[in-house]
């Protein structure tokens, strides 16, 4: 195992400590072990919390995107293991403003169990709590089985517009149903080509041979629907947008905000090959770009590997998705097309 770190245990109360020394007049921690992150100006006076939180490891997710116009606060677990109910609660009432709190997270067993702690340790404070959950993965359950899907990058939409719907002191019912209807809008899939190393592990979370690639591999090393020898790039784009675009479906005249996303090695040269791809695809079939979005949304340590997530845009998302927004590891001008 090759990593610039110090004892491996120690892994995530380092990276942690570093990024607050780093980002001190965005992010204030409210506990003593850094495990619950608020925004620097929380709680906002007049406006819906929202909290997120899971499993280290998959920066920017989910303490990137803590601040304005996003969400106002995280819980954080151990590398891809959920935080505790605790954390969770303490970054409730450190955001709550009096207007409730919306739990925003993706679907895991671990996180829905301990967010559903917390939200009782809550409302027994008085304090009002919604969930959402992020499902956004179509490789990993079929269409008929949508709630067993799992959270993947599609989480980075769904923080903007619930974000930029709590910015407009929308009610908590308001947020919360701004947030369902784009996550009803919002499909993912993803390719997998090498494995990462959890510290505390130190080994390789999975094997796959060096000329392979493995089709709709999840972001913690989860199995995929089809792994073979690994294919051009503009191959595994049609692949990929088959699988989204007819799941929704997506049909000529859409318009749609385009997230084409590393899973942590791949670089952004790759990502901007897969993006030209996916613009001719989609253009193709009569669907515009209205904005896009390549990086580092959603990673898995080293992980190589890329992902593409479709937002399908109304009147109402648009306006969300152009709102201004600023955390430490993202940051929009409003509004500004094309992005």
């Amino acid at each position: 195992m090759k990593k610039i770190i110090n004892d491996p245990n120690k892994f995530v109360d380092e990276y942690l400590e570093g990024l607050l020394l780093a980002h001190r007049d965005s992010l204030k921690n409210v506990t003593d072990d850094n495990r619950a992150l608020v925004r620097a100006d929380a709680p906002v006076k007049g406006k819906v919390g929202i909290v997120t939180g899971g499993g280290s490891g998959h920066l920017p997710v989910f303490l990137g995107y803590v601040g304005k116009g996003l969400a106002d606060g995280v819980a954080v677990g151990n590398v891809f293991s959920s935080p505790p109910a605790k954390p969770m609660y303490e970054a409730t009432k450190a955001v709550n403003a009096g207007k409730g709190v919306l739990y925003l997270y993706g679907n895991y067993a671990g996180d829905r169990l301990n967010f559903e702690t917390a939200e009782e340790m809550a409302e027994a404070d008085g304090i009002e709590v919604e969930q959402v959950l992020v499902s956004d993965d179509v490789a990993s359950a079929p269409k008929t089985q949508k709630g067993n899907r799992r959270g993947i990058a599609g989480l980075f939409f769904a923080y903007k517009i619930a974000g930029a719907c709590a910015d407009e002191m929308s009610s908590l019912a308001e947020v919360k149903a701004a947030t369902e209807l784009a996550l009803s809008n919002i499909r993912t899939m993803g390719v997998g080509l090498s494995p990462c190393t959890v510290p505390a592990a130190g080994k390789p979370n999975f094997t796959i041979g060096e000329q392979e690639m493995e089709i709709g591999m999840g972001i913690h090393g989860e199995p995929g629907i089809h792994r073979g020898l690994i294919q051009p790039a503009d191959k595994i784009v049609a692949t990929l947008l088959d699988r989204i675009l007819t799941d929704l479906p997506f049909q000529g005249g859409d318009e749609v905000a385009v997230l084409v996303n590393s899973l942590g090695a791949t670089p952004l040269e790759e990502l901007y090959i897969m993006y030209r791809a996916a613009y001719r695809l989609l253009e193709k079939f009569g669907i515009t770009i209205y904005r896009s979005y390549i990086g580092k949304y959603a990673t898995s340590l080293e992980m190589a590997g890329a992902s593409i997530t479709l937002l399908r845009l109304d009147s109402k998302l648009k306006r969300w998705l152009d709102a201004p927004a600023e955390s430490p590891f993202f940051s929009q001008c409003a509004p500004k097309h094309g992005s």
